[in-house]
Order: structure tokens, then C-alpha cells, then sequence
């Protein structure tokens, strides 16, 4: 071809522009939709922040207004669920006479009371609706046991044929698992319909302190409104030195809906997945051994039969002051197991520790969780050792 030629290019038809023009229509269309999208879903966030703050600051404004309870040791004013849960929370509301219902309150009797004799022991175990005290003027609609909640301590004797009769005086189905014993649970943990009773036995081989509770759907629900309760299996005479004072102390967790002081709270299903109680007792009831102390005499041996009913957060028993001579974590009664002179054992939920403690000196003596939210929440106690008078600032 010589340099003089002239190469002339095709012109695009319309036909051959028509799909590049198209597809650029698509994308600039596309890209304008994620532009409208992702718009939307930054607005949606920042009404959703505005909402929980606003809701978070209306819950404080209405805790505040209540009483605290700031005349009773450990015990904090009321306080707000985080403002990203939305949910708001009751903890520390009571009246303006609370500290006089704390010292009126007759408090659950810790004492572990004595084992039957022979080689049966009878328990008969009523449940009903019922309305219980959890705080000083804290009122709570419980599906409970007829003495409330907890349920009755239950002791027995290692080895002892254990028969159980459960009378269900409630409204709905109801039934009782016993972790100490090694049964079928479908055929004696279940649902006892209303009016009706049900007898089932197991034999108590395995030593130590256990849970029971109602098993039947949603068992979250049952346990946290009161169907709970301890039985201490024992060990066998020679195994454990003897102790001088036996306390049961059942931990647990209250999810309420309103703050209980006019009519009665009701479980909050919301906060018990979320797993923010309102308050956290030992033996159901808000420091009620700080108005009522448990007692010893200096140098005694004093055991701790410390069940965690949950339904949802352990318990980091500890004693303030003292060291906690023999631990049995998770209720393993064999001493070659036991951990000696240590200052905290986790109890975790629906599991138990057995604790041994020798204290010399009088004084008065905090026993608590550790995580100290619980704390604030209702979940501490005195051990008055000597007889001492006075009020502790811990």
C-alpha cells in the first residue's frame, strides 16, 4: 500500500452502539439505587440511636424519682439497663420506709435442718401461684413453691431411697427435676397437670448440694419465677470433719416488668434473655442476712451449702476478711478433690460449692458474689462472728 493511500475507519450503526448504551444506563442505574439504599439504612440508624437514648434517658429520669437503698450495705440506688439493650431496669427501686421492712422481714431460714431418720425420706412438694416479697416493699406474681421461693431446703442422708411427691396447686403444668438423682427424666421429671400428683423415688448416692427445680417449658421462665430449691445429700459419717454451723444459701435471679412496688412485677422474658436482672438474691430475698446476719462463735467450723439456681449467671462465692479454708467446687464432696485456703469459687448456674471457713476473730463478715453487680443487686449477706454489735460501711 503506498503512502498516498487513504484507510478510512467504519462508522458504528446504531445497532452497534445500542448495547454499550444500555449497559451503562444499567450500571448508573444500579449505582444509584446502592447510593438510595445505603441513605436509607444511615437514617434508620440514627433514628434508631435517637430512640434508645431518649428511652434511656426517660428510665433514668424514672428510677431516680425512687428511693434507694443506701441504708442497707452494698445496696446501690436505682440504675439503668445499658441504653443499647432498651430495656429498663428496676434495680434498687423501694419505698421510703424500705430499711424498716428489711429489719420487719422474717428471713428464710438458712440452718440446714436435720436428715430423716430410717431409710426413706418422705418429701412432699406443693406448687402454686403466689405473690412474694424479693426486696423490702418489691412485690413479684412467683410460680413458687408454697412457702415462696426458694423451696424448702431439703436434707438427706448418702444412700437414703429418696420419695418425692410433687402436688401441682397451680394453673399450669408443672413438674420437679432433681439433679441429685440418676433417673430416666422422661419418666419422673414430667408435667404434673393441675390438681393432679405424681410420687417418684431415686436413691441418693451421689454426696453433696444439688439443685431442683421445675423442668417444664420454657424452663427459663419456671426457674425465674421461684420454682427452685436445694437438697444436700450428706456424705457418708467420717468423710467431712464435722462442722459446727450448716448454712444453705440458694443464689439466683429475678427479671422483672415493672419495679413491684404498687402491684405485684411479673417475669420479664426480654431482660432474661438478655440476661439483665433487676435483682440477684440469696435465698430470694434482697440482703436480707445484712438486716438479719447469720451467726457463729469465733473459732467455729462454719459450712457454706451454696447452690447457684440461676436461672442464667454463676456466683463468685467469696467472704470478706477471711479465706475460705476448704473449698469443694461444684459440690464434689471427696476431700482428695478439695481446694484449701482460697479466696473466691465460682458456683455456676444449676451447680453448687460446698465451703468450709474458721474464723477467729468477732467481727462482722460480708459473704457476697464478686462480680459485684450482684452485689448492688441484693446478692449479700453478714456472717456475725462473736456477737458483735454495729453496722458495716464495706
Amino acid at each position: 500500500m503506498s503512502s498516498g493511500t487513504h484507510v478510512s475507519h467504519p462508522v458504528p450503526t446504531k445497532a452497534q452502539t445500542e448495547p454499550s448504551d444500555a449497559l451503562w444506563g444499567v450500571v448508573s442505574l444500579l449505582l444509584g439505587l446502592l447510593v438510595a439504599i445505603l441513605g436509607f439504612f444511615a437514617l434508620m440508624m440514627w433514628i434508631d440511636a435517637h430512640n434508645a437514648k431518649d428511652a434511656a434517658n426517660r428510665a433514668a429520669a424514672s428510677v431516680s424519682g425512687s428511693d434507694g437503698m443506701a441504708g442497707m450495705p452494698g445496696m446501690a440506688a436505682g440504675t439503668d439497663a445499658p441504653a443499647s439493650s432498651g430495656l429498663q431496669s428496676y434495680a434498687g427501686a423501694a419505698p421510703a420506709n424500705a430499711d424498716a421492712l428489711a429489719a420487719a422481714h422474717k428471713p428464710f431460714p438458712a440452718d440446714l435442718p436435720a436428715a430423716p431418720a430410717g431409710s426413706i425420706a418422705n418429701v412432699n412438694l406443693a406448687l402454686t401461684d403466689i405473690t412474694v416479697q424479693i426486696a423490702p416493699g418489691v412485690k413479684y406474681s412467683a410460680w413458687a413453691w408454697a412457702g415462696g421461693a426458694p423451696g424448702p431446703v431439703i436434707h438427706v442422708r448418702q444412700g437414703q431411697l429418696v420419695k418425692i411427691t410433687l402436688t401441682n396447686k397451680g394453673a399450669i403444668p408443672h413438674s420437679v427435676d432433681f439433679h441429685a438423682a440418676r433417673v430416666a427424666p422422661d419418666k419422673a421429671f414430667g408435667d404434673v397437670m393441675p390438681g393432679k400428683s405424681v410420687s417418684y423415688t431415686f436413691r441418693a448416692n451421689d454426696a453433696g448440694v444439688f439443685m431442683y427445680h421445675c423442668g417444664t417449658k420454657p424452663v427459663l421462665m419456671h426457674i425465674a419465677n421461684g420454682m427452685y430449691g436445694a437438697i444436700v445429700v450428706e456424705p457418708r459419717p467420717g468423710v467431712l470433719p464435722k462442722a459446727d454451723r450448716n448454712y444453705v444459701l440458694v443464689a439466683s435471679e429475678w427479671y422483672l416488668s415493672s419495679d413491684g412496688l404498687g402491684s405485684s412485677a411479673q417475669f420479664d422474658m426480654a431482660k432474661a434473655h438478655a440476661r439483665q436482672p433487676d435483682w440477684m438474691t440469696f435465698n430470694g430475698y434482697s440482703g436480707q442476712y445484712v438486716k438479719h446476719p447469720l451467726v457463729a462463735k469465733p473459732g467455729e467450723l462454719v459450712r457454706f451449702w451454696v447452690v447457684d439456681a440461676g436461672p442464667s449467671l454463676d456466683t463468685d462465692f467469696h467472704i470478706v476478711g477471711t479465706i475460705l479454708n476448704t473449698a469443694y467446687p461444684f459440690g464434689d464432696m471427696n476431700p482428695r478433690d478439695a481446694l484449701r485456703n482460697v479466696q473466691t469459687v465460682t458456683v455456676p448456674a444449676g451447680g453448687a460449692g460446698v465451703f468450709d471457713v474458721k474464723i477467729d476473730k468477732p467481727g462482722l463478715y460480708p459473704f457476697v458474689s464478686h462480680a459485684f453487680a450482684a452485689v448492688d443487686e441484693g446478692q449479700v449477706g453478714l456472717l456475725n462472728v462473736g456477737n458483735v454489735h454495729g453496722a458495716m460501711s464495706h
